[in-house]
C-alpha cells in the first residue's frame, strides 16, 4: 500500500547548529501525526533543478509521535544542495506536501532490548525520535547513544539528551569529537573508536542481549556495520542500519 500525501504548514523554526536548522511542521487537516520513531517522511519541494519542476527529499522524523499534527525535522544545509538550501530560506507559514510516513528503522518498545545508538551529524535523529518516544511510555530498557561530529558546536540537541541522561539512569549520551577545541574534554574521535567499549559495558550489565542502531553517511555506516558483524561477531537481527546519503 503506497504512503499517504498530506500538506503540512510550517509553524516554528530554531537553529540547532551552524550548518542544521530544525524545522516544526502541523498537519493542515489536524490529524495527529501518527508514525513509528525511527521513520521519515519524504518532503515534495517546488525547487527547480536541471529543467525538471520538484524536488523530493527525505527527512527522518526527530520527533515523538504525541497525538498532535506536529512533527520536527532537523535540515543540514548542504553546500550548494537546491533543497535544504531552500528549507533553510523557507519562512513560518509556508505549507508543503508530504508523503510518508516510512521506513522499517524503527525500535518497537513491545520488544525493545537494551540499545547502543550510534550517529554522525542529524544521523541521530531517528534516535531522538526512539529515546523521547521511550521515556514518555515509561519504558527503562537501556539507551545508550554515541554521536559523532566534527566541532563541538555541532552537537545538536545536545542541552536536551544530557538532561535525559541525567533524569533517567537508562539513558546515556555520549558525544565525541573528531576535530575537538582545546577546552573539549569529552571523547574524541570517530564514533568507531567507542564501539567496542561501549558495547561491551552495555552487555556486561545481563539482560537481553543489546541490540545496535546505526544511522548517518554511508562511509560510518558501513564502517561501523562491518566493526559490529565481522569484527565483533554480532549476528545480523541485532544490527539496524539506516544511511541518509
Amino acid at each position: 500500500m503506497l504512503p499517504p500525501t498530506f500538506e503540512a504548514r510550517l509553524v516554528k523554526t530554531r537553529p540547532l547548529a551552524p550548518s542544521v536548522r530544525e524545522l516544526t511542521f502541523e498537519r493542515v487537516d489536524g490529524r495527529p501525526m501518527a508514525f513509528e520513531p525511527g521513520q521519515w517522511v519524504n518532503a515534495l519541494l517546488p525547487v527547480e533543478l536541471d529543467a525538471a519542476p520538484g524536488l523530493n527529499r527525505s527527512y527522518s522524523l526527530a520527533s515523538a509521535p504525541d497525538g498532535s499534527p506536529r512533527f520536527e525535522l532537523a535540515v543540514t544545509r548542504v553546500q550548494a544542495g537546491p533543497g535544504s538550501t531552500w528549507l533553510h530560506a523557507l519562512e513560518p507559514g509556508a505549507t508543503l506536501p508530504f508523503v510518508g510516513p516510512q521506513g522499517f528503522f524503527t525500535r518497537p518498545l513491545a520488544s525493545a532490548s537494551p540499545s547502543l545508538m550510534i550517529a554522525t551529524g542529524t544521523g541521530m535523529t531517528p534516535m531522538r525520535s526512539m529515546m523521547r518516544a521511550a521515556v514518555a511510555a515509561a519504558s527503562q530498557v537501556p539507551m545508550w547513544l554515541v554521536l559523532g561530529v566534527r566541532h563541538e558546536g555541532d552537537v545538536i540537541y545536545g542541552e536536551e539528551l544530557r538532561e535525559l541522561a541525567r533524569a533517567h539512569p537508562f539513558v546515556r549520551f555520549v558525544p565525541t569529537l573528531s576535530q575537538p577545541g582545546a577546552s573539549w574534554t569529552g571523547r574524541k574521535g570517530y564514533v568507531q573508536t567507542h564501539v567496542q567499549e561501549l558495547w561491551a559495558e552495555l552487555a556486561a550489565q545481563g539482560g537481553a542481549a543489546p541490540h545496535a542502531y546505526v544511522c548517518g553517511l554511508e562511509r560510518m555506516v558501513g564502517s561501523v556495520r562491518q566493526l559490529l558483524r565481522k569484527d565483533m561477531g554480532l549476528p545480523r537481527q541485532q544490527v539496524h542500519t539506516e544511511r541518509y546519503d
